[in-house]
């Protein structure tokens, strides 16, 4: 390492980084120059030495390769896509990586959350930007990513549990959405299948005789491209599930009168195409708006999950009815359907002692 000064009174700090190469920078004063290289020592002893030069990069074409790397499943890779289209690319693209600042960070996730984003929606779109900001400080492209220390915004819990649709409005719903998609309302009800799970449903999959479903598969509808099959949620999700009277009944009645479509698809779209996502939750906000109803088509999932509860069942039958991954996602969504323990005490404290209570009160 050396400083040597130039003709026009700058200093220009050498060293080699840890490669072997010769690098070299310029400085206007000598004190800059010795901090410098005092940093670039410590750092290349520490294994942390970053090439000065690093981070050029623009987030957007840094994030943009970073995705394409990713070995995600093709319904992740669209999410992403479109969360870094629609809100990490307009806000920092233009950036190199190693000019954006965490407060800048900070004001984009206080921009979102005064668009009126919820709370949930605002964590979704920041951790997209701080997986790319590891990857760039992974890569020795920046110091330390600008996502650290942000603060989220905190989700109401208390105003955000879920509350489930009534009977009544499934077969509202049922009745408002086209016909090919009635039997798709109470299947996904009765089922509680995500929507991947319920258009891709097939007829191999459904054993009317020994009333059983499997849930092995979901279809993959990206924005642009061919649907295909592809894997469920998580491994999780795999399960063979019993098939009640009402969704048995709705899907005999179904397939008589519709069908089975390609691929032995149970539920296509107008033209007998596989049934699309979109296709299918623009037809069901179609018929909630219409019938005043606040409902996505997961909230038929929910309705499930409520029938379950209110009969009684346990929280790992549930789980595993559902296809989530342990308890605690079930308790973390539904917890607030249980009966709470005063409930059960009242309910345990009568079973046990209601038959002679009453005797004990007629000799009172």
């Amino acid at each position: 390492m050396s400083i040597e000064r130039k003709p026009n009174g700058n200093y220009l700090a050498r060293w080699r980084d840890p490669a072997g190469r010769q690098r070299a920078r310029s400085f206007d004063r000598k004190l800059d120059a010795d901090r410098f290289l005092a940093t670039v020592t410590v750092d290349a002893l520490r294994g942390a030495y970053i090439d000065p030069d690093a981070g050029r990069e623009t987030v957007a074409v840094f994030a943009g390769r970073w995705a394409e790397g990713q070995p995600w499943r093709p319904s992740s890779r669209e999410r992403v896509r479109h969360v870094l289209g629609a809100q990490i690319v307009p806000a920092f693209g233009r950036h190199q990586l190693r000019a954006v600042t965490r407060s800048e960070v900070q004001a984009w996730v206080g921009r979102m959350s005064a668009d009126g984003l919820a709370a949930s929606t605002v964590e979704s779109y920041f951790r997209v930007l701080a997986a790319v900001m590891r990857a760039a400080r992974a890569d020795r492209l920046i110091h330390e990513s600008p996502c650290d220390g942000v603060r989220l915004p905190r989700a109401d819990r208390a105003g955000s549990a879920l509350v489930p649709l009534t009977v009544e409005q499934v077969y509202a719903i049922a009745g408002a959405v086209p016909t090919q998609y009635r039997a798709l309302v109470i299947t996904s009800a009765g089922l509680g299948l995500r929507q991947g799970e319920a258009c891709g449903l097939t007829v191999d999959r459904v054993d009317f005789l020994r009333r059983r479903v499997t849930i092995d598969r979901q279809l993959v509808t990206p924005t642009s491209g061919p649907v295909c099959f592809g894997p469920t949620k998580t491994p999780s999700s795999n399960r063979v599930v019993t098939l009640p009277d009402t969704v048995s009944h709705a899907l005999a009645a179904h397939l008589e009168r519709h069908g089975p479509g390609e691929s032995g698809l149970i539920f296509t779209s107008s033209t007998r195409a596989p049934l699309r996502r979109s296709t299918w939750s623009d037809s069901f906000r179609a018929a909630t708006r219409r019938l005043g109803i606040d409902a996505s088509t997961h909230d038929l999932r929910h309705h499930c999950a409520s029938m379950l509860i209110a009969a009684g069942c346990s929280v790992t039958a549930v789980q595993h009815f559902l296809g989530h991954k342990n308890a605690s996602e079930t308790l973390d969504t539904y917890s607030h359907l249980w009966p709470d323990d005063e409930d059960r005490i009242r309910a345990a404290i009568d079973a046990g002692l209601g038959l002679r209570a009453a005797g004990v009160s007629d000799a009172v």
